[in-house]
């Protein structure tokens, strides 16, 4: 008789390897993370992280997905909202508390280092996808209400939107002095100052 799966137990010991491994890559980089080091972060043996990962690339792109998720899981949070400014610039606020986080930097580098792969191309272009997603409706209805400026095509702004976050995540991992903490107020006003209708 075959052995049933728990899901939720199965999805947890997802999340404990991908924690483990975001934290070795922003550590020792892709080529210089290894599957033993995240074995060992995460608690686990060779042959459980291969039943969930079969390999180093499987576990990245692991991680790029779960982030992918979040951005569509996280669209639900402002259902019945009223206030597409509002909503905008807690998104734009959301992602730069995500780039607080100690790991993010590493991890950033890493990915870059590995972005000419086909597949990791194609898992940061579907993220962005599910981001453009996210923030497209909000600038619609925001246009409609007379929120957000009108004198720039919905996608247009989504894009510009996007830099400032991409942008901010990309400072904080390549400039020093540049960090999370220090700059999201600015980085919030800046939104509000593009989105507001002139």
């Amino acid at each position: 008789m075959a052995r049933t799966v728990d899901p939720a137990r199965h999805e947890h010991r997802r999340l404990v390897i991908v924690d483990a491994a975001l934290t070795v890559f922003a550590a020792h980089g892709f080529d210089g993370a290894t599957t033993a080091t995240i074995c060992r972060r995460a608690g686990i043996g060779s042959g459980t992280l291969f039943h969930y990962f079969p390999t180093k690339l499987s576990i990245l792109l692991g991680i790029l997905e779960y982030g992918t998720r979040e951005v569509r899981e996280s669209a639900a949070r402002w259902d019945g909202r009223q206030d597409s400014l509002g909503v905008l610039l807690e998104i734009v606020a959301r992602s730069a508390d995500e780039a607080a986080d100690p790991r993010m930097p590493g991890f950033v580098h890493a990915t870059a280092g590995v972005m000419h792969l086909p597949e990791v191309a194609a898992a940061l272009e579907v993220d962005a996808g599910a981001q453009r997603a996210c923030l497209r409706p909000w600038v619609e209805r925001g246009q409609a209400a007379g929120e957000i400026r009108t004198d720039l095509e919905p996608a247009r702004i989504v894009a510009w939107l996007m830099l400032f976050m991409d942008g901010y995540l990309e400072r904080v991992a390549l400039e020093p002095g540049f960090t999370a903490a220090g700059e999201k107020n600015l980085l919030i006003a800046t939104a509000k100052e593009f989105l507001v209708p002139r």
